[in-house]
């Protein structure tokens, strides 16, 4: 595990592995993203919204000292720590690092809270033998049910919950006057998407909903900065995922079959590509009439993920 540090809100623990650590670039005035490379498993990207001395961040880091490397990337461009911090779901690699900021008022979706107690630090099982840290679970303390508005100094920042998407309670932070649009991970640049969680079919209603908001400038979950183009991508990705399905389910295949029968195309570029068996088993659910977002049994889907991928996938947190 990492080193410790005594100071719990502004400490330094072991440095992130040499290369790896995220950076951060403005994408608008007083915009930032944080992007941590390559956008695979648990590298997430964050936000940061400045303006006239106040800050905001959207999520945080899996570990203890990425989180810690964000904390001070945000201090380097605003002295005074974010008030605000909004979770845009529950998953720990945009969560754990939750702690490392005191200061804030976390903020999230209704269904926000009960989906990280539950999952708790189910996550850093997972991978063993990343170096996590001593690690905090710190829960929202505002939560809201379609729409919020943060002002952040000038800065109106509207937070957006589109239905099962991801998972049953993203958040989007759209940024009107900058045309910036944080998506979380219902969208990923360059990163295979993933909605056993969710819902396929919500995602791609989310994100016909999200291109009607004109944006600029998409700060994904994962991945590059983008443009709007990256909803193309998501879109094609999923309606592909949809076609699978039902022709798996006329074949009388397993999800996990017919992943192994399909030609990856023009996906084959997306990284994490053996999250085509999760998203299959939520696609066909779904063909069946499954409600979006009705639990499925995740640890089985990642057990058939991990066969499937022939071992556990890479998590170079």
């Amino acid at each position: 595990m990492a080193a410790r540090s005594s100071d719990r809100s502004g400490g330094t623990v072991s440095q992130v592995r040499k290369g790896s650590a995220g950076r951060l670039v403005e994408v608008a005035e007083g915009v930032f993203a944080y992007v941590q490379p390559d956008g695979g498993w648990c590298l997430n990207n964050a936000a940061l919204v400045v303006s006239r001395g106040q800050a905001a961040l959207v999520d945080t880091a899996a570990t203890e000292a990425r989180a810690r490397a964000l904390r001070s990337a945000a201090l380097g461009v605003c002295p005074a720590p974010p008030r605000v911090l909004v979770n845009t779901h529950f998953h720990g690699d945009h969560t754990f690092g939750n702690f490392v900021f005191p200061e804030a008022l976390v903020v999230g979706h209704e269904r926000i809270r009960g989906e990280m107690a539950a999952a708790g630090l189910h996550l850093t099982g997972l991978w063993p033998d990343v170096e996590w840290g001593e690690l905090t679970l710190t829960l929202p303390e505002v939560t809201y049910h379609d729409r919020l508005t943060l002002h952040v100094g000038d800065a109106a920042a509207e937070l957006i919950h589109l239905g099962p998407a991801h998972t049953t309670n993203d958040t989007v932070v759209w940024l009107p006057d900058q045309r910036v649009l944080v998506t979380g991970d219902l969208v990923m640049s360059g990163v295979t998407p993933f909605c056993p969680m969710g819902s396929v079919a919500g995602t791609l209603d989310a994100v016909a909903r999200l291109r009607a908001l004109d944006a600029r400038t998409v700060v994904t979950g994962h991945g590059p900065v983008a443009g709007p183009e990256v909803f193309d991508v998501t879109e094609d990705y999923l309606r592909w995922v949809q076609e699978l399905a039902r022709e798996g389910l006329a074949a009388g295949l397993t999800p996990l079959e017919a992943a192994r029968a399909a030609s990856p195309g023009p996906y084959a570029h997306l990284i994490d590509s053996e999250r085509l068996v999760p998203n299959l088993h939520r696609a066909y659910v779904e063909e069946r009439g499954a409600a979006p977002g009705a639990p499925l049994d995740i640890g089985e889907l990642f057990r058939e993920m991990v066969e499937f991928h022939g071992g556990l996938p890479t998590c170079r947190a």
